[in-house]
C-alpha cells in the first residue's frame, strides 16, 4: 500500500515537472499535480481500508 502511494505521488510530480518544462509555466503544474497525486493516493488507501 505504501509503495502504491509513493508511485502515484511521484508519477504526478514527474508529470507536473514535464508539463512545466514543456510549457514554461514555472512550478504551476508540479504543485497542482502533487496535490492531485496526494488526493488520489489517499482516496485509494481509504478505499482499500474500507474493503477490509
Amino acid at each position: 500500500m505504501a509503495i502504491q502511494m509513493a508511485v502515484t505521488i511521484l508519477a504526478c510530480i514527474f508529470l507536473g515537472k514535464y508539463l512545466d518544462e514543456r510549457n514554461e509555466t514555472g512550478k504551476t503544474w508540479t504543485i497542482v499535480l502533487s496535490i492531485v497525486g496526494v488526493g488520489v493516493a489517499m482516496y485509494s488507501v481509504i478505499k482499500d481500508l474500507m474493503k477490509s
